[in-house]
Order: structure tokens, then C-alpha cells, then sequence
């Protein structure tokens, strides 16, 4: 078994538990409350924008050219997510240069940055990758009876999709690749799947 792979099925309460969210239950039948979208829609770009800054660091520290090019290509990945995010901003008339962070975006956004600058490069994917795996598997779960027809659709849509599992398998290759199979791995990984589910509760609580 991966490393990838043990730390996914180590998080599974986790990832159940954001799964059953009332958040994502919500984007799930199109009942989510407009204005918590809106809101989450912020967040979530100003997370994106801080993702795409730590994929970069990353990238400068990476021990190989194979490293680069990969932190590099998903990088890449997070500026097509985030101009889905400025398609839905338009929609709902949310400002994105206005966005102020909330406590559980800062406290994501600080201790991805902070990882990225302050640890190698395995230890990073290991933060980075709860993320993209949960992102993926909400997507592939919420569209297992078919794509639902609501104004949630494309988000549902963009996390099933045949594009964005390949980005989660690529920065899983990393983690198999560069990280120690060591307890800061596993509190790593863990922290981030903490902070997937605050985010949401964050979103919801508006």
C-alpha cells in the first residue's frame, strides 16, 4: 500500500464526515443557501490563491526537475479551478478583490504557506494533498447517481470531472515520492483534513 493510500484510509472519519456535512449535502441537492455559497466562493478563492503560492514554492525547492515540472503542472490546475471560482463570483455578484479571510481560511491558508516555506518538499504534498483527494472524492460521490441538475451542477460537474482525479493522483505520486512515512507526515495530512472540515462548517455557519 502507497503512503498516499494509508494516509487517505488513516483520514476516512474525516473524509466521511465532510461528506455528510450539511454543507456539501447542501451543493449535493441544490438546497445550500445562496448566500453560504457566495460566501464559501470567496473563501475558497483566496485558499486557491494561497494553494497556487505553496505549489510554487514547492516547486522552487523540489529536488529534481521531475519535482518541478509536476508542482509546476498543478499549479497550472489551480488557475483553471479558480477561474470556475470567478465565473461563479460574476454569477452571484461576489467582489474577489474585496475578500476579507475568515479564521478557518487564514488558519488553512497560514499553515499551508508556512509548511511550504519551512519544510521539504514531501512534508508539503503531505499538506497539500487532503485537498485535492477529498475534492475528488466529493465530486465522484456527489455525482455516483448521475450530475444533478441545480444551480450547483457545475460544481459538482468540475470535481467528478476526468481532469481534476489525474491533478489528486499527481500530487499523491509526490507524496509517495518525496515523503516519510514518519508521524509529522501523518499529523500532517491530518491537520489539513481538520481544516477541509472546518472550512466547510466555516461556509455553513454563515
Amino acid at each position: 500500500m502507497t503512503l498516499s493510500t494509508q494516509l487517505w484510509e488513516a483520514n476516512q472519519n474525516i473524509a466521511q464526515a465532510c461528506l455528510q456535512h450539511p454543507f456539501v449535502q447542501g451543493i449535493a441537492d441544490g438546497s445550500l443557501a445562496q448566500h453560504k455559497f457566495a460566501y464559501y466562493v470567496g473563501q475558497d478563492a483566496f485558499f486557491l490563491e494561497s494553494f497556487a503560492r505553496a505549489y510554487s514554492v514547492a516547486a522552487a525547492k523540489a529536488p529534481d526537475w521531475h519535482g518541478f515540472a509536476t508542482f509546476h503542472a498543478l499549479a497550472g490546475g489551480v488557475l483553471a479551478e479558480l477561474q470556475l471560482h470567478q465565473n461563479y463570483a460574476h454569477q452571484w455578484g461576489v467582489d474577489l478583490t474585496t475578500v476579507e479571510p475568515g479564521m478557518a481560511t487564514r488558519r488553512y491558508t497560514d499553515f499551508l504557506l508556512a509548511t511550504a516555506w519551512s519544510a521539504d518538499v514531501g512534508l508539503t504534498a503531505a499538506a497539500m494533498s487532503p485537498c485535492m483527494r477529498l475534492y475528488a472524492y466529493l465530486g465522484e460521490q456527489l455525482a455516483s447517481n448521475g450530475i444533478p441538475n441545480h444551480r450547483y451542477t457545475n460544481w459538482v460537474e468540475t470535481y467528478s470531472s476526468a481532469d481534476f482525479a489525474p491533478l489528486a493522483q499527481q500530487l499523491e505520486n509526490v507524496v509517495n515520492n518525496y515523503a516519510k512515512a514518519d508521524n509529522s507526515t501523518h499529523t500532517t495530512y491530518r491537520y489539513a483534513m481538520l481544516c477541509e472540515y472546518d472550512f466547510f462548517q466555516a461556509a455553513w455557519m454563515i
